[in-house]
């Protein structure tokens, strides 16, 4: 009985910041706070949820809001973060809500817990409009992760449909109207029969009979997250993880020298540079504005190892941080001198082609004697001319349009851009597909059951480890497992339905007993 008591405490103390016990026909709003709290749940988590599959782009995020405040901050990571915490804590709350009223204490919801939950609520709104506004194209990835996070998502609604009906089945027999309770059971074997249904609407490309061949890897960058990107560090990284193509962005210095860089436009200079350092009175709007002597002047690793981008340079060797401290802005000749020795395949953004032609960083691949083969050529303006003169050059396109007018058969898009549907079509063609920029283990693995050749990536050295997707079940063994969960969860919630049953009726005849006691007691 103490330890009884001193959990009621506890779970009413923590709930209204109260340890004594309110009557609670003083709180008529009580039940209207418990709904708003089950609400605020789920919009929270939720949230998280998104945050979650949406932190494959979370580099674009961080590089979104530095090109609007020019200041470098992991600011994706501390989002997720208050994300966490706010979905926890709500989550914390609706718990303590449904424990207090499985142990008849009023819901007695503090002032500070509401005004918590308020600004949760209008934070998760918020962030919602911001991405409306601003990442739209990540809804997309959203309804691409259902497929691979559907199933569990099943079963996790079945197992808590389970725990709740304890709560719900007591309310049900506590109802004193007929109609309450048959309202009561009805709703709730409404929502029984939608959860244990839902698969039906589920399809995922990991419910296959044959797994496809594992994609290869194309190195973003080089590998971004153990070293500079865009640097000769980064790139030789990527080759220990067995790439089979490097990505790279390529620009043009002022005397036409090819060099690499991501960036572009005003300040294109500023994020991965010490620009700022070095030429502090000049401003560079774009390569057009440096010449390549002034290139070799900046150092393009410090910013790496200072800004920390990807939370990873805590597990470099101190030799590690010193080279990658110490690199420089690498020419497009270095890089396909580096391709040419481990023949790895180079593919490139050619980025301020508008102050002049491609010639010159045509014309610095042919001096650089690599093999035609290994340049997967995506600049669509001069293709024509490319042909003509390069014919074994391989050539990519951006989108189907363009490949199916050119007689084409290499896409390189954007990971949401295609259903896994269209993938597996695309495949069935004989279409080769590279698909960027795919860093999570989740999305890869649908990608590889969706049969998709090639992903380009920042995480090579995580990707590449793996030896198959996390799952994949034929559609028999999906099935059996659908079928088996809904059948235990049926079978549990008839047990739990005849035991608060045959509770409540102990509870209804000892009431009975002691009316009748009541009036001998006072003869």
């Amino acid at each position: 009985m103490c330890s009884r008591n001193v959990l009621h405490v506890c779970v009413r103390g923590t709930y209204s910041c109260s340890c004594e016990r309110s009557e609670g026909s003083k709180h008529r709003c009580a039940w209207c706070w418990s709904i708003f709290t089950g609400l605020t749940s789920l919009a929270t988590v939720g949230w998280l949820y998104f945050c979650f599959v949406a932190y494959n782009d979370s580099n674009g995020f961080n590089g979104k809001a530095f090109d609007a405040l020019r200041v470098w901050v992991n600011w994706y990571n501390g989002c997720l973060i208050l994300s966490a915490v706010l979905a926890l804590y709500c989550l914390m709350l609706l718990l303590l809500s449904l424990l207090l009223f499985a142990i008849k204490e009023p819901l007695d919801l503090h002032c500070l817990h509401k005004v918590l939950l308020t600004v949760g609520l209008v934070i998760v709104a918020l962030g919602i409009a911001a991405v409306c506004r601003f990442w739209t194209e990540e809804w997309k990835v959203v309804r691409l992760s259902l497929q691979a996070t559907g199933p569990f998502l099943h079963l996790a609604a079945v197992t808590a449909l389970t725990i709740i009906s304890w709560l719900v089945f007591q309310k049900c027999h506590r109802a004193q109207r007929s109609v309450s309770k048959i309202l009561i059971i009805v709703a709730f074997i409404a929502v029984i029969i939608m959860v244990f249904l839902s698969p039906l609407t589920i399809k995922s490309a990991c419910i296959c009979d044959k797994l496809p061949p594992k994609p290869g890897l194309v190195a973003h960058r080089g590998a971004p997250v153990l070293a500079p990107e865009n640097t000769m560090m980064s790139f030789s990284k990527s080759v220990g993880c067995g790439v089979v193509a490097f990505e790279t962005d390529v620009q043009l210095s002022k005397d036409m020298v090819p060099f690499l860089m991501h960036d572009s436009g005003t300040q294109f200079l500023q994020r991965t540079t010490n620009v700022e350092a070095v030429f502090p009175n000049r401003t560079f709007d774009s390569s057009r504005d440096i010449t390549w002597k002034e290139l070799q002047e900046l150092n393009a690793g410090g910013w790496f190892v200072k800004t920390d981008p990807f939370w990873s340079v805590s597990s470099l060797s101190e030799e590690e941080k010193t080279a990658a401290q110490n690199q420089m802005i690498p020419s497009f000749t270095h890089l396909l001198e580096l391709s040419n020795k481990h023949n790895i395949p180079l593919i490139f953004d050619l980025k301020n082609d508008q102050h002049g032609s491609c010639g010159d960083v045509v014309k610095t691949i042919q001096d650089s004697g690599i093999s035609q083969h290994l340049i997967w050529w995506l600049h669509s303006t001069h293709r024509e001319c490319s042909k003509k003169e390069y014919p074994d050059f391989q050539h990519v396109y951006a989108d189907r349009t363009s490949m199916d007018s050119d007689g084409g058969s290499w896409l390189n898009m954007q990971f949401s851009e295609l259903s896994t549907e269209e993938i597996s079509d695309l495949r069935s063609s004989n279409v080769t597909v590279n698909l960027w920029t795919v860093n999570e283990r989740w999305l890869f693995s649908l990608l590889w059951c969706a049969g998709v050749t090639s992903v380009t990536t920042n995480t090579c050295h995580v990707l590449k480890d793996m030896t198959q997707p996390d799952w994949h079940l034929t559609p028999l063994v999906y099935r059996v497992i659908w079928i088996t969960a809904d059948l235990v969860s049926l079978v549990l919630m008839s047990i739990i339905f005849i035991f608060q049953r045959k509770t409540q009726a102990r509870s209804h005849i000892f009431l009975l007993e002691s009316e009748r006691r009541i009036p001998l007691l006072s003869i």
